[in-house]
């Protein structure tokens, strides 16, 4: 499985990708975070989850087209629209071979960044039949792969108007819950930052010495904060015993 996560909030965007590869019983570590050769005002990356066949297939088939035919994408749902041909190529090509295999043509794509003629960062939710959505304000997130454990926090903790920081640290608790509940998740985490107008994108790839001491202290924290809650609201049900 995968967990991709970028956030969408008022001062840029913010990703979170896992790096863990799944194969049978093997497991290996590669990058689920492409960004594209670009240059000037043309600045996005792609995160993506589903069969790494699939992913490594469109993707390269999308590299050739930027760097070969060197399109002028002005905004970055034409290189959302391109990358979807690209994903219904494979579809064309894999997807019945992939049904008599019993298996599913389930590539699933985050779009996002800026470029030169949009009047804000941007985020887009790519599907395996090629159509997207664009992410935006009153659910500032799009999470592919294994989403379920890390949405209940996001939902809760996270708005527009977050700072990129509160929301990076959101987002960390978001892949921390999933990790401890997902055996196909794992470190090490790769993030990548954009800070809105600025056409730069930074990335880090982080190891579980790095961060672990934060999750422990979110747990010890957690726990405080449940001791901590009123309790009278139990005294109906605990004086029954």
């Amino acid at each position: 499985m995968t967990f991709c996560l970028t956030m969408k909030v008022k001062d840029g965007l913010v990703g979170l990708a896992d790096t863990m590869i799944t194969s049978g019983t093997s497991c290996s570590t590669a990058t689920k975070v492409i960004i594209p050769v670009t240059t000037g005002h043309h600045t996005f990356y792609i995160m993506s989850s589903g069969l790494r066949s699939l992913r490594d297939k469109a993707l390269t088939y999308f590299q050739e087209v930027i760097e070969e035919e060197t399109p002028n994408y002005n905004k970055l749902y034409k290189a959302v629209n391109a990358f979807a041909k690209q994903v219904r190529r494979v579809a064309n090509e894999d997807k019945a071979a992939l049904k008599e295999s019993s298996l599913a043509f389930n590539i699933h794509t985050l779009v996002a960044g800026q470029l030169e003629d949009d009047e804000e960062h941007k985020l887009y939710l790519l599907y395996p039949e090629g159509n997207w959505i664009e992410v935006g304000y009153s659910s500032p997130y799009a999470i592919i792969g294994n989403t379920g454990f890390g949405k209940p926090i996001l939902n809760m903790m996270l708005d527009y108007e977050s700072s990129m920081e509160y929301a990076l640290k959101v987002g960390f608790l978001a892949f921390n819950a999933t990790k401890m509940s997902a055996t196909d998740v794992n470190y090490p985490l790769d993030i990548v930052l954009y800070k809105a107008d600025t056409y730069k994108i930074v990335s880090h790839r982080y190891t579980r010495d790095d961060l672990n001491k934060y999750a422990l202290l979110w747990k010890d924290k957690l726990a405080d904060v449940i001791r901590e809650l009123p309790d009278d609201w139990m005294n109906t049900i605990l004086k029954k015993l």
